[in-house]
């Protein structure tokens, strides 16, 4: 199906039969996991008297009890209640599943031991105004979508870069790293309180999408975002990204 949209006074077409999705998925026969040290997520059949919610062990069905947290285990959209005492809800705060979103590809700076996107990163890399932003980051390889992120120190945003975000009115940040904030921080989440404006004049309806993976044969460019987020109450719940490719009409 070919649509048109307008973005700025341009329009746009794209084909919604060709989907890119950029989401590393949950994966119950991991024997590790994606980040922050916990055990991998499990799966389990049901045993109730006698029943077992198994076909392989018998049983006429499969009935599984899943164990999994959003912020570790794949790819997950997470709002302001991941640092509220209040923890706001994605299901009730997160209302805009398509937008109009840049890719764009940084290159961390160097800094002692860290790997930091800064703000000039952002503002040589972006290059079109929109209300999400998708950052990949470089190096980036295969490897990135199976890899255990625990204990590496991956690349982190700093505040001023994340405060700029917000600055410009970016609503949806996705990421191809674990947080955007550095792994070991002494807790300060300083890029997540930036870019939420948390405490003063928080943007609840604003998100942060992390663990994805882009391919390095998607190109940077203007994209249609479906942002899928699994309705669960919570401050943040595994999500699937799509992104349909804008070309000039």
């Amino acid at each position: 199906m070919i649509i048109r949209l307008k973005h700025q006074n341009n329009e746009y077409y794209t084909d919604l039969s060709r989907p890119l999705d950029i989401s590393v998925a949950v994966d119950f026969d991991r024997e590790d996991t994606l980040a922050w040290y916990i055990d991998p997520p499990k799966r389990e059949p049901v045993q109730i008297d006698g029943f077992i919610g198994s076909v392989q062990k018998g049983g006429s069905v499969n009935f599984f009890n899943l164990h999994l947290n959003p912020h570790a285990h794949g790819t997950h959209t997470e709002t302001s209640g991941h640092i509220n005492l209040i923890p706001h809800s994605v299901n009730k705060h997160f209302k805009t599943y398509h937008s109009i979103a840049e890719l764009t590809t940084v290159y961390p700076e160097k800094r002692g031991e860290d790997k930091v996107i800064t703000k000039n990163n952002l503002e040589r890399s972006i290059k079109y105004q929109t209300t999400s932003l998708i950052i990949r980051t470089e190096p980036n390889t295969k490897l990135d979508k199976t890899s255990n992120f625990s204990n590496t120190n991956p690349p982190f945003f700093s505040a001023d870069a994340l405060a700029t975000l917000a600055l410009k009115r970016v609503e949806n940040l996705l990421v191809d790293l674990p947080s955007v904030d550095k792994e070991q921080d002494g807790g300060k989440l300083l890029g997540h309180r930036a870019f939420w404006n948390h405490p003063s004049k928080e943007r609840l309806h604003c998100t942060i999408t992390e663990l994805i993976y882009i391919p390095n044969k998607i190109p940077d460019g203007l994209y249609l975002l479906n942002l899928q987020v699994a309705p669960m109450e919570n401050d943040a719940a595994p999500s699937r990204p799509l992104l349909f490719k804008l070309n000039p009409a």
